[in-house]
């Protein structure tokens, strides 16, 4: 736990307020980082002494020679829970030290214990991104899968969800939003982590998709309070672990589908779009042309805001600011145009499955 880049901060942070030289020692006794360059990796007697006794030691100018390598100064104990991990030494007229040694030590103490909880926590975060890593690989290692979710004490089970945040303006520290969104879905209901810089990915178990929905709102508006811009995507719900990678596949898919900001996409609502994608682009594109080709920007516009109303006249009317006859001119256009009537059932599917792949180019 006491290693050399944290004796050195420890170093470095108490030797600048005392103006005095801070030594430390490991727990063999040899100092492994210290002001004083000369004296690194040689035996500190009087920490030796320490770490047998458990006690301090206060070594006064006519001592120093009873203990090898040693100068005037005090020497304490470094605990980490319960166990001598170390000593610490200042230098200097013990006399003076009384009065800040065991505030240095408390201070040195603590450091560790921060340093201990940082590890732990940046480990617990590459073990969450091993195992977000393998689930979306279309072959995963299952035994690496469960060793991993082992070692943070996670069972995953079903049903599943996968949500993808992709983010274009971050405003907070990416270790914050993932305990955040952690925080929100339950810490045993999601592991979060970075599939690539901007891209992050949410495993959400054992939650149905209602409550998972609700939660992702609650994400969505804390996002939004941060000024930090993004599109987040989701999956169907699933049952199978296998089906990750698949999930993974489709909400990334929506994400390319939309150029919403802030906004909450569900795969659901691009599915149809989705197989069209998935469709040879020279059959795509051929039925889409022979559909659409004689529609000008006026009339694609028109005819998609038609579709976005549900074929309501009036609400369309409104969206356009267009009069209602206006409207009902240009939805007559659009029959002579095409051969397809948009206010009939057959003929509007067709139109806006070319729209649809007009979209796709």
């Amino acid at each position: 736990m006491l290693t050399k880049e944290i004796a050195n901060a420890i170093v470095q942070e108490t030797s600048i307020r005392l103006d005095r030289n801070i030594n430390i020692m490991d727990k063999d006794g040899f100092i492994i980082a210290s002001r004083d360059a000369s004296r690194l990796h040689t035996v500190h007697g009087g920490a030796v002494e320490v770490l047998t006794t458990g006690n301090s030691l206060t070594i006064y100018p006519t001592q120093a020679s009873r203990w090898e390598g040693s100068i005037p100064g005090i020497n304490l104990p470094i605990l980490f829970n319960k166990d001598i991990i170390g000593v610490i030494g200042i230098t200097g007229d013990p006399d003076e030290l009384e009065s800040v040694g065991e505030l240095v030590k408390m201070t040195t103490e603590l450091m560790i214990q921060q340093a201990f909880i940082t590890s732990q926590l940046e480990w617990k975060q590459r073990t969450k991104e091993m195992v977000i890593e393998q689930l979306l690989l279309p072959n995963p290692t299952y035994k690496t899968i469960q060793k991993g979710l082992e070692m943070l004490e996670i069972n995953l089970l079903p049903p599943f969800m996968a949500v993808t945040i992709q983010l274009h303006q971050l405003t907070i520290q990416k270790q914050e939003l993932i305990d955040k969104i952690e925080q929100f879905f339950g810490y045993h209901h999601a592991i979060a982590g970075f599939s690539s810089l901007n891209h992050l990915f949410i495993v959400v178990s054992h939650m149905e998709e209602q409550d998972a929905v609700k939660q992702m709102k609650t994400l969505q508006s804390f996002l939004q309070k941060q000024r930090t811009t993004f599109t987040l995507s989701y999956s169907l719900p699933f049952k199978e672990l296998n089906q990750f990678h698949q999930a993974y596949l489709d909400c990334e898919l929506a994400l390319t589908m939309t150029d919403k900001e802030n906004a909450l996409i569900s795969f659901s609502q691009f599915e149809v779009k989705a197989l069209l994608h998935q469709m040879n682009s020279d059959l795509r594109e051929r039925f889409s042309n022979r559909v659409l080709h004689d529609l000008n920007d006026t009339h694609t516009i028109t005819l998609k805001t038609f579709f976005e109303n549900d074929l309501n006249i009036q609400k369309t009317a409104d969206a356009l600011f267009l009069h209602r006859n206006t409207l009902l001119y240009r939805l007559n256009a659009i029959v002579d145009k095409t051969g397809y009537n948009p206010k009939t059932f057959n003929d509007s599917l067709i139109l806006q499955v070319a729209l649809w792949i007009k979209e796709l180019k």
